[in-house]
């Protein structure tokens, strides 16, 4: 069991953390969002698509630049949790005011605006949450404490959909005098995440342990973190492996974060599926996620975290091709439920090889430049899609774009030793 020792409420309580904010990315970025925008507030689909894909395409641009300065400020400055709980709060108050996005065109620039501040905010807060595991558990079960968290964030964004669904989308009448006819009972999701956020969050802040450190006043720590960001790099310059692996990550995470951005735009335009088709698609593809996430993160720390990145790259891209292919309905729900299997080993898988490679004392400002491998051309791939689908008028043929950067970034991760040979 990976709760023998005391520390256990630390470490469920960070693993929780997944589950209060999973239902942002699935709800705002993926599913009920994405699709009241392509069917209702955008003027058509192909519109949508290259707006969605140049909101995406800034705000990573931001995340890419922002995170590994506030990253190196963090280690050496204010508590994790103090950064964490500004990012949460941001993040709560962006979510909730998409309740205001009324289903009209000129409303678009209002959702693309909020949804792209609650994702640098969201993307923010994982730096500082992602450094928080090192100290909280052994090398011995890093896989399954990171597996455990990415698979309760699935579970938590299935049953935050499944209660939308049913407790607003579905229903008759919807509770609390929602107004059917402006899509309030949409227009909800928004504001339901925002608390559900608040509430599930509240373990992290309260009872999760982390290393003490410095208090420096604000402008002498910010000064720090600047000098300190090109110590950090020039650090990961001299680490082979580390940096070999953040450039495998960066390629392979803009294949993965570009399918996680279009999904519901994908379903939506291409197969005709309304937002409630879409949020049921939702609720089984975060099913199917949760599973493979709890499953591979035993896997990881049996065969390592190198190997299951692989296994779960592999098997995206051999499903990934015919979902972009077939033109039924019925296969396109079969081979999704499928591919979700494998998104969250490789999500969870990363961290944890991120864990096992990063010097002792550096957390921060290292997964600092985790996220910037993440996201610094993580606009390529939005940006392309956006650019195809105009070029072309082709969701198909411009989502194809994904399979090349799930492929390089897998060979190059072959590349990268495993944390256990010098």
């Amino acid at each position: 069991m990976i709760f023998r020792d005391p520390i256990n409420r630390s470490v469920f309580s960070w693993c929780i953390y997944d589950w209060a904010n999973s239902p942002f990315p699935t709800v705002v970025l993926t599913f009920i969002i994405p699709a009241y925008f392509t069917n209702v507030v955008a003027v058509n689909a192909e519109t949508a698509t290259s707006q969605w894909a140049f909101m995406i395409g800034v705000a990573s641009l931001i995340i890419a630049f922002v995170s590994p300065i506030v990253g190196t400020i963090a280690d050496k400055g204010h508590r994790l949790k103090n950064w964490l709980f500004l990012a949460t709060t941001i993040l709560a108050f962006m979510t909730a005011m998409l309740w205001f996005v009324r289903p009209i065109h000129s409303d678009g620039i209002l959702l693309l605006l909020l949804t792209g501040v609650a994702l640098i905010a969201f993307e923010i807060a994982m730096v500082f949450y992602n450094a928080l595991l090192p100290n909280l558990v052994s090398s011995n079960y890093l896989g399954r404490v990171s597996g455990l968290g990415w698979g309760l964030g699935y579970i938590g964004g299935l049953i935050c959909l499944l209660i939308l669904l049913v407790g607003f989308i579905q229903i008759e009448t919807p509770p609390f005098g929602l107004d059917k006819r402006t899509l309030e009972h949409i227009r909800a999701s928004g504001p339901i995440v925002a608390l559900w956020l608040i509430i599930f969050s509240l373990p992290i802040f309260f009872w999760t342990q982390e290393r003490s450190r410095s208090t420096k006043p604000t402008q002498v720590t910010s000064e720090f973190g600047f000098s300190r960001l090109f110590s950090s790099f020039r650090m990961l310059l001299g680490n082979k492996r580390l940096s070999r692996f953040l450039l495998a990550r960066m390629i392979f995470t803009d294949g993965i974060n570009t399918l996680f951005a279009f999904g519901g735009i994908y379903a939506a335009g291409t197969f005709g599926m309304g937002i409630k088709d879409v949020l049921l698609f939702g609720l089984l593809l975060n099913a199917t996620a949760g599973f493979g996430a709890f499953l591979f993160g035993w896997l990881d720390d049996r065969i390592g975290p190198k190997a299951t990145i692989l296994i779960g790259l592999s098997f995206i891209t051999l499903i990934g091709l015919p979902i972009l292919l077939i033109e039924s309905l019925l296969w396109f729900w079969v081979l999704g439920a499928t591919l979700g299997i494998f998104f969250g080993p490789v999500q969870s898988a990363s961290r944890s090889l991120m864990v096992r490679l990063v010097p002792p004392g550096e957390e921060a400002g290292m997964f600092g430049l985790y996220a910037l491998s993440g996201k610094i051309t993580s606009f390529v791939g939005p940006w392309l899609v956006g650019l195809l689908v105009l070029t072309y008028d082709s969701q198909r043929l411009a989502l194809s774009i994904v399979i090349p950067f799930l492929i390089i970034g897998g060979l190059i991760l072959l590349t990268v030793k495993n944390p256990s040979q010098e």
